[in-house]
């Protein structure tokens, strides 16, 4: 007789969460595949983790289904105009131009018209294309090639009766590649009003510069669309459904403490559910002491990252986190000081702003400042109090 069929753990994280695994994001889902039909440029901003990548890429695979053509470039993997050159030129390529032409030998002469002609090579395994810029030109001469490749998908639309969107992942490192790259861009963009920008991007107070401080080259060219976590009762929801989709159960009290601890974020709550499925044998239901126990894998897992980090920080960054992680609050305001016996409100507004930059503390909308990541909340608690 056969073994029977394993069931696999409905909860995943790590990669991008796409059909089962994309929890409920159905407003801002339709929002911006509504403003990506209509060619509206948006901004969008989310902390590192909280499923920006996935929400575009699930809106990108049903745009797909209407003849969309999205093409994605992430700016963490383009530190330089070179590089930037090489991944806008290989998702034009594979994304826009073959889709159109059905044949990618007939889209690489799109690229016949650039100043600086990139080498192109083939993976005989799958059919590939990469395009490499080696970095042996002037700065006028790469500049003028980045134009060129920012003026593609537009032209391309407009030649093909096609819908075309281009996708910016970490869009804040733009001024580290170049600081005068964004003028370049917008100058390019301002003329491709069929064409849907969207520029994603982890940090807040850079993003947020970026398309709403007067003096940049985007501002107000783009709708701001800022997403945070996920409302208790719909990831609730969706945690009971995909145990039950199994041949296991979930307390109420056991959701109940999950959420409590994960705050609604997108990638924590999938983790620890899934750790908590782990735990279950098959025709059982997950109750708190699951929960308990499957908070400690969670944690193993972490230490040796949470470690690292913490031996890294200064004395006021480590003595500022076990504040916070004992009590979100105003931090600077005097009471709090003394409550934590904290040093100065100097010391701690630069321990602040490191911590930060590194994007482990952030403010609510209330302006109390909290630990951004729920494991390192319950890992300062238990193991750096």
């Amino acid at each position: 007789m056969a073994p029977p069929a394993r069931i696999t753990n409905p909860f995943y994280f790590g990669d991008l969460a796409l059909d089962e695994a994309f929890t409920d994001r159905k407003d801002e889902l339709k929002s911006l595949e509504t403003d990506i039909l209509n060619g509206q440029n948006v901004a969008l901003i989310a902390p590192r983790r909280y499923g920006k990548s996935s929400l575009v890429r699930r809106a990108s695979l049903n745009l797909a289904a209407k003849g969309v053509l999205v093409a994605e470039v992430d700016l963490m993997k383009a530190p330089t105009k070179e590089r930037l050159a090489s991944h806008l030129a290989r998702a034009i390529h594979d994304d826009i131009a073959s889709p159109i032409f059905k044949a990618k030998e007939a889209a690489l002469r799109l690229f016949d018209s650039l100043r600086v002609k990139p080498v192109i090579t083939v993976d005989p395994a799958h059919g590939s294309y990469s395009f490499t810029f080696i970095p042996t030109h002037t700065d006028e001469d790469i500049d003028a090639t980045l134009e060129r490749l920012l003026e593609l998908p537009a032209q391309l639309a407009a030649e093909q009766k096609a819908k075309v969107a281009l996708y910016f992942d970490e869009f804040q490192e733009i001024t580290d590649i170049d600081p005068n790259l964004p003028a370049l861009m917008r100058a390019v963009f301002q003329e491709q009003p069929d064409v849907a920008h969207v520029y994603a991007g982890s940090k807040r107070d850079m993003m947020s510069r970026l398309f709403n401080d007067k003096n940049e080259a985007f501002y107000r060219s783009a709708k701001v669309m800022e997403i945070g976590a996920i409302p208790s009762d719909l990831f609730a929801s969706f945690v009971k459904e995909r145990f039950d989709a199994t041949e296991k159960g979930v307390s109420e009290a056991a959701i109940e403490g999950l959420l409590e601890v994960t705050r609604g974020h997108p990638y924590a709550t999938q983790e620890l559910a899934y750790a908590l499925w782990d735990e279950v044998p098959s025709g059982f239901s997950a109750t708190v002491s699951d929960l308990e126990r499957a908070l400690d894998v969670v944690l193993r897992s972490e230490n040796a990252r949470f470690t690292l980090l913490w031996d890294n920080l200064s004395r006021a960054q480590r003595q500022l986190l076990q504040a916070v992680a004992l009590e979100s609050g105003h931090i600077q305001s005097a009471r709090y000081l003394l409550r934590h016996g904290l040093p100065s409100a100097s010391t701690i507004q630069k321990a602040a702003r490191a911590l930060e930059k590194a994007e482990l503390i952030g403010k609510r909308p209330d302006g109390a400042t909290v630990i951004v990541e729920p494991f390192l909340v319950e890992w300062v608690a238990r193991y750096a109090a």
